[in-house]
């Protein structure tokens, strides 16, 4: 296993050498500490202390090469610091560090990391810059992080493929029928292959085909909720427009928790390339700026518990006063004096019978590199006209044969931003057939073999394709909200301000405290920007909120972080 591109590439910025100026300002956020010559300092798969800055020694840092081996990935030395993203918010560590002689260092625990961000502003971007960069050598390298053991193909293996890839989390894939090693891991703990995949954590716990939920809660991505803390707001849904209201609730001093079901990202994750969204004359993916926000949330400090899904939302009244109460999948309980709903919507599916069967492993509903490596070179089917389809068209132009642009209306024009139809017309491996619909899905064991549709003159054709992607629009992710005495319209869409039928912020649902923004809220403009906009909008209404709920001592005070 070699070193990322990254690595060889932005050393200097992933592995920056501290002045003694720096040193010194670091060292009011972190306790001195010390490591004796081959003391471990961190092993994969558990908490870190936080982020090492080393004053004096050597610590290595490696990751797992396979076999037993070990990489080393740097050494670092006075003036250096060990640490990646995990450490910013207080997860277990990717990789393991020792010190290879006597160290000497500062030990910044995650809160007072997260302080010295805000607090020192060109030292904490380095800094930043540096962690993240990390975080994309690891995924680059595919050396950290648990292993997926399980034939290529198989569906679950997609399937917590596609969960870790949308969550930037590194992980490595082993063909359990091709892979020695893989067979080796198989035997070792006797796992029969009617259990495939397994995954092997870092800390040494194998699961045996895993939900998301239980790989995440073994990877310390999710953690149990303390039910006795009262947070400012909880944000449930954690694409474009919670993130952003997480972003600057955060950082105006609230305490904030993001819940979501899947990952972070939403549909605009799922987006190849936006190339309209203001700042990025380039373009940029859908996935990278999404991260960049879930980063920059983290930053401030905001929770992240994802995946996890709500599944009720309740008014509560204790001894402190009255609050909300959203119980979760888990059955766990958040509590917060205001709650924002960016719950988004969930992809619309084809009203096929066979139509589950096929799901995971030939039908998709997100076209990124993971999906793009699985069809390369071959002939694929879309189906959609909207701007997130244009966007999958032209990136999976590039990876496959031909992509047949399957639209149920009589033009891309009506749906489709324009630069998005020019360059669809351009591409000429992009066959675009109008007031055409998909008749049959034929296939079997899981893997679609021959799709069948069908035009407006009534002529059906049948082609050998392996894969479908479906970008066909979404319903609003509203039906955990069905006993909460919200107002909904009548397609699901939460109404806001005048349309909740009491006098109200734009932004603020029927009921007091809850408000809805994105995609989720009726009459929203369906863009990045858009949702965006309304994240940040709705903290001045929240501020308002929460500082009317204050004069009212049946409410209770929010604690407010440092």
């Amino acid at each position: 296993m070699s070193l990322s591109a990254t690595y060889l590439a932005r050393r200097d910025q992933m592995f920056p050498t501290l002045s003694p100026d720096d040193l010194v300002r670091m060292r009011r956020f972190g306790e001195p500490a010390s490591f004796a010559a081959g003391e471990s300092i961190v092993r994969a798969g558990e908490v870190s202390p936080g982020l090492i800055v080393v004053v004096s020694g050597k610590v290595e840092v490696t990751q797992d090469a396979g076999g037993g081996q070990r990489e080393t990935i740097v050494v670092h030395g006075p003036g250096s610091f060990s640490g990646e993203l995990a450490q910013l918010s207080d997860r277990p560590s990717l990789v393991t560090a020792e010190a290879i002689e006597p160290v000497d260092a500062v030990v910044i625990p995650s809160r007072r990391l997260r302080d010295l961000m805000v607090q020192e502003a060109s030292l904490g971007e380095r800094v930043m810059r540096a962690l993240i960069l990390r975080r994309v050598g690891l995924l680059e390298s595919g050396g950290s992080g648990p292993i997926i053991i399980g034939p290529q193909d198989s569906v679950d293996v997609l399937r917590l493929q596609g969960f870790l890839a949308r969550s930037g989390h590194p992980h490595r894939i082993l063909d359990a029928e091709t892979d020695s090693c893989a067979r080796t891991l198989v035997d070792r703990f006797h796992v029969g292959r009617h259990y495939l995949p397994i995954v092997l954590c870092p800390n040494g716990k194998l699961l045996l085909n895993p939900g998301e939920r239980e790989l995440a809660r073994c990877l310390g991505l999710v953690k149990p909720m303390d039910a006795s803390k009262l947070y400012d707001v909880a944000i449930v849904g954690a694409g474009p427009a919670g993130l952003a209201a997480a972003v600057y609730a955060a950082s105006e001093g609230l305490s904030v928790i993001v819940l979501d079901c899947r990952a972070f990202g939403g549909q605009a994750g799922a987006s190849a390339r936006i190339e309209n969204y203001l700042g990025f004359p380039t373009g940029i993916s859908g996935m990278a700026l999404m991260a960049r926000a879930y980063n920059q949330a983290q930053k401030f400090g905001v929770e992240m518990a994802i995946p996890d899904e709500a599944e009720h939302l309740s008014i509560a009244t204790d001894d402190t006063g009255r609050h909300y109460c959203l119980r979760t999948s888990d059955d766990e309980a958040i509590h917060a004096r205001a709650v924002i709903v960016a719950s988004g919507a969930r992809y619309r599916r084809l009203d096929m019978a066979n139509l589950a069967q096929f799901e995971g492993s030939s039908v998709h509903y997100w076209a990124s590199p993971l999906e793009a490596r699985l069809c390369a070179g071959q002939e694929v089917a879309l189906v959609g006209a909207g701007n997130s389809a244009g966007q999958a068209a032209v990136f999976l132009a590039s990876h496959v044969k031909t992509v047949w642009l399957l639209v149920r209306g009589a033009s891309l024009d009506a749906s489709m931003s324009h630069y998005l139809v020019e360059r669809i017309m351009a591409q000429p491996n992009i066959k675009v057939l109008t007031e055409t619909t998909v008749t049959a899905l034929e296939g079997q064991e899981g893997n679609l073999e021959v799709l069948r549709w069908c035009n407006r003159a009534g002529e059906e054709t049948a082609r050998p394709i392996r894969h479908l992607f479906l970008f066909i629009g979404a319903d609003p992710n509203t039906d955990w909200l069905a006993r909460s005495d919200i107002t909904l319209d009548g397609k699901g869409f939460i109404q806001t301000g005048s349309r909740a039928g009491q006098e109200r912020h734009p932004l603020e649902t029927s009921l007091s405290g809850v408000f809805a923004i994105g995609d989720v809220r009726s009459g929203s403009v369906k863009r990045v920007a858009t949702a965006v906009g309304e994240g940040a909008q709705v903290v001045a209404a929240l501020h308002a909120c929460l500082a009317k709920d204050d004069r009212h001592p049946s409410m209770p005070q929010a604690t407010r972080m440092v």
